[in-house]
């Protein structure tokens, strides 16, 4: 078997196990669950043909399985296929050393015809581990961690493109301050529209608000354009739809979007030339206007004392400095006024 990269992006992975070009062992790891399934799903639909799989091809989960097991899977020959595939899912619940031990012992002299998968969630494999120095050293680590939350759009807009569809760019804000930087949720979402519109449309506010269920008038990203204009009665009428439809902007997901809008403006403060603004707070060029007016509407003394609140606000929530009686309704309320006067 050719040797492959030792660590690699997904479709750096994915082309590599096209051309067929494999690794005797696999981690495929890190924080971002979406990037752990996209792997590991390919390799399970593309390395042995669909009729040979139950021949050549054993999927075990972690907690089922000792790592003894495992390697004794591992030692067997393929039957039908030039190659066999053993995947571990959810890894990380083999959880003795003494047991990655022996996968380190294992890859000392792999089996030749044997592609093993170790699919580890939630947290990492020490990297000082002998298991982990002898799968660099023989294999391929693939590792991703969340993305940062300003990279959302960008992501939404990537994965639609590759459906063969595209996307506003108020659309993609609107799925990432409602949905936040869950993959997974914003990827079944737009797994939604998929199938009610024709290959090549356009994803637009509409779209979104018939098919997800996500008001194009009355969201997080709307609320943070009426804080930043002070527009008072538009934040009024946001928030009272927010009162009435709790699901819609789930307090955790409020206090991060509008931190993270306050923690912009006050970037754009140090950064104001809009030419290199977009760079600095991580955003399309496209809503650049809106945290100019924001700046010229806070001063960075009042941003401080917006963040002030939304950890006030954030504390409130979870039942500290508050009255058992308080909703989180309430605590909104309070809060946008707290923030647009």
């Amino acid at each position: 078997m050719a040797k492959t990269e030792k660590q690699i992006t997904e479709r750096q992975l994915i082309e590599d196990i096209k051309a067929k070009n494999f690794a005797p062992v696999y981690l495929i790891t890190g924080e971002e669950n979406y990037y752990i399934d996209l792997v590991s799903d390919f390799i399970e639909k593309n390395i042995i043909d669909e009729s040979m799989r139950d021949f050549d091809q054993t999927v075990v989960y972690g907690r089922d399985v000792t790592m003894g097991n495992v390697l004794d899977m591992a030692m067997r020959y393929p039957m039908m296929s030039p190659v066999q595939v053993v995947m571990v899912k959810e890894a990380q619940d083999i959880s003795k050393k003494e047991e990655w031990d022996l996968l380190a012992k294992y890859l000392e002299n792999p089996q030749k015809q044997t592609i093993l998968v170790f699919c580890y969630r939630h947290k990492k494999l020490d990297k000082r581990s002998s298991a982990y120095k002898a799968i660099k050293e023989k294999g391929v680590v693939y590792e991703k961690n969340k993305i940062y939350d300003s990279e959302v759009p960008g992501w939404i807009a990537s994965v639609v493109q590759q459906r063969g569809y595209s996307i506003t760019q108020r659309g993609a804000m609107m799925l990432s301050e409602s949905l936040g930087n869950n993959l997974d949720k914003i990827a079944n979402e737009l797994s939604k529209i998929y199938i009610s519109i024709p290959v090549g449309s356009t994803i637009d506010e509409d779209t979104i608000e018939t098919n997800v269920g996500i008001s194009k008038d009355y969201n997080v990203f709307e609320l943070q354009n009426a804080i930043g204009r002070r527009d008072i009665e538009r934040c009024a009428r946001i928030v009272n739809y927010f009162v009435a439809n709790p699901k819609e902007a789930p307090m955790p997901v409020l206090l991060a979007s509008l931190y993270s809008f306050f923690i912009k403006i006050m970037l754009f403060h140090q950064e104001p030339d809009r030419n290199r603004a977009a760079a600095v707070l991580k955003v399309n060029p496209y809503f650049i206007s809106s945290y100019e007016t924001a700046a010229r509407n806070y001063s960075l003394g009042k941003l401080a004392s917006c963040i002030g609140y939304l950890h006030e606000a954030d504390l409130r929530s979870k039942g500290y400095k508050s009255s058992s009686n308080v909703t989180d309704g309430d605590i909104i309320k309070e809060l946008v006024f707290k923030i647009i006067h």
